[in-house]
C-alpha cells in the first residue's frame, strides 16, 4: 500500500511538472516562428498582388490607394525594419510611383481614409529624402487642412488611424506644432465631441464607432456596442503617432492616459483563446475568433510593452496568448489568414468570419497582422 502510495504521489507530480511545461511552452513566444509567419503571410499576399499599382476589384473596382491597402503597406513598412529585405522596400516604393504619390481623391481630400497611404509615403520618403515627390501630394493635402479652422473631420473612429499619424510625421520631419496641435484638436474633438457627448466612454474606457453605436444603441445582451477593429484603429493610432511626437511634447500626456485606459479595459474582454471578439462586450452578437481587432490590440499592447509604458510581467502574457492564437489558428499552411472580418463597421457586417472564408478584403487584415508580429519580433 505505502509502495502505491508512493507511485500515485509520484505520477501526480509528474503530471502536474508536464503541464506546467507544456503550458510554458504553449505560452512563449519564438523570434524565429514569428519572422517565419511573418514573412509567410506576407510571400502569400505579394504573391498573389504581383502588380503593386493593380485595381481592387471586389463589388467594383477601385485604386490600390486606398486605405485597405495603405493598411497593408503599414504593416509591410514594419515588417521591412526588422527584416530589410529589398524585394519588401521595392514593392511597396512600386506601389507609389504607380499612383504618383497621389491621394484617391486628390489633394484637396479631407477624407482620412484617402490620407492613409501618406503614412507609407512618408515612411519612404524618410528612407530617401531626396524623394520630395514622395511626400508632395500628403502634405499639400494636410497643409489645406491648416488653412481652416475646421477640426470635426474624424467623425468616425477609424479616421484617427488612417489620418493621424500622417499629421505626427509631418510635424516631426518640418518640426512644426501646427501638425502637432491640429491632431490634437482633432483627436480631441472626436474624443469629446461627436455623437452626443464624444465617441470615447469614460465608463468603459472604450470608443464607439461613430454617432451610431452611442447610447441608447444596445447589443443583443443589453450591453453598449464596442466594435473590436473600431478599437483597435485608435489604440493603433496612439502609438504610431507617439512614434514621432518629441519626448516632451505637450500632447503626450493625454494621449498615454487615454492608451492605458484603453488596455486596462481591453484585458478585461480577451477570450480564453487569446482572441477579442468583433464586439467586445457582446460574444453573443456574432462571437468568434476575428484576427484584424485582435492583431491590433497586440500591437499596440506590445508596443506598450517594447517602449516600456506597460509592465511586462504583468501584460506579456497577454500578447503571447493572442499572438500564439493568431499564428496557429489563424495562419494557413500558404500563408493566407482566417477569421478576418471584411470591412464593416459594426459585428454583423462581412459575416462569416471564419477559418476559411475570404474576406473580401485581404489586405488590411495582413496589415494589422504585421504589425503586431513587428512588435512582438522586437521584445527582449
Amino acid at each position: 500500500m505505502r509502495r502505491k502510495s508512493r507511485l500515485f504521489v509520484l505520477s501526480s507530480i509528474l503530471v502536474i511538472i508536464s503541464c506546467f511545461f507544456n503550458n510554458t511552452a504553449a505560452q512563449s513566444i519564438s523570434k524565429a516562428k514569428t519572422m517565419e509567419a511573418m514573412v509567410l503571410a506576407n510571400k502569400y499576399f505579394m504573391a498573389k498582388w504581383p502588380d503593386a499599382g493593380k485595381e481592387i476589384m471586389t463589388d467594383r473596382v477601385r485604386p490600390s490607394n486606398i486605405w485597405t491597402r495603405a493598411v497593408y503597406y503599414e504593416g509591410l513598412m514594419a515588417l521591412y525594419k526588422i527584416k530589410p529585405d529589398t524585394a519588401y522596400l521595392n514593392y511597396a516604393i512600386r506601389w507609389g510611383e504607380s499612383h504618383k504619390w497621389g491621394l484617391r481623391s486628390g489633394i484637396k481630400t479631407r477624407n482620412a481614409d484617402d490620407q492613409c497611404c501618406g503614412q507609407t509615403y512618408i515612411d519612404l520618403y524618410l528612407i530617401d529624402s531626396s524623394k520630395k515627390e514622395r511626400i508632395r501630394d500628403i502634405k499639400t493635402s494636410i497643409d489645406n487642412m491648416l488653412t481652416t479652422d475646421k477640426t470635426d473631420d474624424w467623425n468616425w473612429v477609424d479616421a484617427i488611424q488612417m489620418s493621424m499619424p500622417v499629421y505626427a510625421r509631418l510635424g516631426a520631419i518640418y518640426k512644426d506644432d501646427r501638425y502637432f496641435k491640429r491632431m490634437y484638436d482633432m483627436f480631441m474633438f472626436t474624443k469629446l465631441k461627436h455623437g452626443t457627448n464624444g465617441l470615447y466612454s469614460p465608463v468603459d474606457h472604450l470608443w464607439w464607432r461613430d454617432k451610431d453605436f452611442v447610447p441608447p444603441y444596445k447589443e443583443p445582451n443589453g450591453k453598449d456596442c464596442y466594435w473590436s477593429r473600431g478599437n483597435g484603429w485608435v489604440l493603433a493610432a496612439l502609438v504610431r503617432t507617439m512614434d514621432f511626437l518629441p519626448e516632451k511634447s505637450t500632447y503626450k500626456k493625454e494621449l498615454i492616459s487615454t492608451y492605458n485606459q484603453m488596455v486596462d479595459a481591453l484585458v478585461k474582454c480577451q477570450r480564453k483563446d487569446g482572441f477579442w471578439n468583433v464586439s467586445l462586450l457582446d460574444s453573443t452578437d456574432f462571437g468568434g475568433k476575428e484576427v484584424s481587432g485582435t492583431a491590433l490590440f497586440v500591437y499596440g499592447i506590445a508596443w506598450g510593452i517594447n517602449n516600456g509604458i506597460l509592465n511586462k510581467k504583468e501584460y506579456l502574457p497577454i500578447v503571447t496568448k493572442a499572438w500564439n492564437g493568431l499564428v496557429t489558428e489563424s495562419l494557413h499552411p500558404n500563408g493566407f489568414l482566417g477569421y478576418v472580418q471584411g470591412t464593416g463597421k459594426q459585428p454583423k457586417d462581412s459575416q462569416p468570419a471564419g477559418y476559411d472564408n475570404v474576406p473580401n478584403f485581404e489586405d488590411f487584415g495582413l496589415g494589422c497582422f504585421l504589425l503586431a508580429g513587428s512588435e512582438i519580433y522586437k521584445m527582449k
